[in-house]
């Protein structure tokens, strides 16, 4: 039995159920994307035809993830695992190299959905008026994205007091906020059953002739990538393993609940906006959600769900912020960082370096970054490589955990062929970026490089302390 996830020296109390991790799975794959994304595929293919399509093979894609990690997170439960596959699976740099970009692409997406739920409040705080002089300033687009830098950052603050607090806390303001979230999404599938409204089409003026079949598959390539951005984060639930009762039983129950309440709900919301705003309006549309809600409800219905939506972000930012320091101090476990990011408050069990260091990131990054479309193609870019490598350590983790077959650990069925077509299309994901938004992605290949370069260095150094 030599499976060095089960020798942690101090290992953290196992506190969260399966209703926890199972919100944790929601929480973490429900992020404002959904909310916003739907426009950016819309506004990247030609057909509603292709847009539903994308979120259907985009669901597919996502089971065959889910229940990948499942398998992964059953054989080998610790905290940061999802840094720990990698050193196992692969070598030491790989793990760092991409963990640090995954850190910054975690950093980035909290980012990216602290500046949308910044959109939808500052509508709330900064009401439409007819005070001429007031519309002047309001007009001032710098001084709008000022105050929605202002809450973003104001959101990773509150949160990171909260995450401070310890997990307990932490996992019980999540169950809060997530029931509050999917009980927004669900009210926003409630018109499709309320009501026959449905939205009627301007015609387009088009060319006669028809895409060739590459113009299709450059569409749904592109469309693709926004719908991965809004189905990930399930992966990170493998974080908690040395943290969940039961673990081997508990994280492959968990994540597989809670993608299918999430694949339901996703291809229901997606058709509740299209019938409702209509496929044309939502290419341009930015805060759909509360466009339908004025569509279908009124203009005070819009600022009610504005309020929830923030919520939203809230729960993203809650959830991430629990995570992404276990992958920091596992990566001091093995003395790539420095020994305090694995340092645990004794009363709390709070990492509370990994968690300071993690926050200040996101918060440098909602400065950088400004605009939600700004940071989505470089964060999927990002995420392509350690979800296609991570998927594909289960071939090198399976044979290496051979002795744990028949010990009541989780096995997927549809092997290997689940993980071969996650790593396909999360390869295509990829390329489609890489034609699209080549600068970017040579932007992300130079960080990759940049962190095995560093962690060479940083290995040279503290092999050559050793000798004295």
């Amino acid at each position: 039995m030599n499976n060095p996830f089960y020798l942690s020296a101090m290992k953290p109390a196992r506190q969260l159920t399966l209703f926890d991790v199972s919100i944790l799975v929601i929480s973490f794959v429900i992020g404002m994307g959904i909310f916003r994304t739907p426009a950016n595929v819309a506004a990247a293919v030609p057909t509603p035809f292709i847009f539903y399509a994308a979120w259907i093979v985009g669901g597919l894609i996502a089971f065959c993830g889910a229940l990948t990690f499942a398998e992964i997170g059953s054989r080998l439960p610790a905290t940061g695992g999802y840094y720990k596959i990698f050193s196992y699976a692969y070598h030491p740099s790989i793990a760092f190299a991409v963990n640090c970009i995954i850190l910054v692409s975690n950093a980035a997406s909290l980012a990216a959905v602290a500046i949308v739920g910044g959109e939808y409040i500052t509508g709330i705080l900064i009401p439409q008026t007819k005070n001429i002089q007031w519309m002047a300033v309001v007009a001032n687009t710098h001084y709008i994205q000022t105050i929605q830098i202002v809450i973003a950052i104001v959101a990773v603050l509150l949160f990171y007091g909260v995450n401070l607090l310890g997990l307990k806390m932490s996992a019980r303001t999540q169950n809060v906020l997530t029931i509050i979230k999917v009980s927004m999404v669900v009210l926003l599938i409630l018109p499709l059953f309320l009501t026959t409204t449905i939205a009627s089409e301007t015609p387009q003026i088009t060319s006669t002739l028809k895409p060739a079949l590459m113009e299709y598959i450059k569409a749904f390539g592109i469309g693709l990538v926004a719908v991965s951005f809004t189905y990930g984060g399930y992966q990170q639930t493998i974080n908690f393993g040395e943290e969940v009762r039961n673990p081997k039983k508990t994280v492959p129950r968990a994540i597989f609940t809670g993608m299918t309440v999430i694949v339901v709900l996703y291809l229901l919301i997606n058709y509740a906006y299209v019938k409702v705003i209509g496929f044309n309006e939502l290419k341009s549309a930015k805060n759909i959600a509360a466009i339908m809600a004025s569509k279908v409800f009124g203009e005070n219905a819009e600022r009610v769900l504005s309020v929830l939506l923030f919520f939203s972000v809230l729960a993203y930012v809650n959830v991430l912020l629990m995570s992404n320091p276990r992958v920091m101090a596992a990566m001091a476990e093995d003395k790539i960082l420095p020994p305090s990011f694995k340092k645990r408050n004794e009363s709390t069990g709070v990492l509370v370096t990994s968690l300071s260091v993690f926050s200040a990131i996101c918060i440098l990054i909602i400065f950088w970054a400004k605009e939600f479309d700004a940071i989505l193609s470089f964060t999927i870019f990002l995420d392509c490589f350690g979800m296609a490598l991570s998927a594909g350590s289960i071939f090198i983790i399976r044979k290496k955990t051979a002795y744990l077959d028949g010990s009541g650990i989780y096995k997927m069925k549809a092997y290997p062929l689940l993980p071969l077509i996650f790593i396909a299309a999360y390869t295509f994901v990829a390329v489609s970026i890489f034609v699209t938004n080549t600068a970017i992605s040579l932007i992300a290949l130079a960080v990759l490089a940049a962190f095995m370069i560093i962690y060479f260095i940083a290995y040279a150094i503290n092999k050559k302390k050793n000798k004295f």
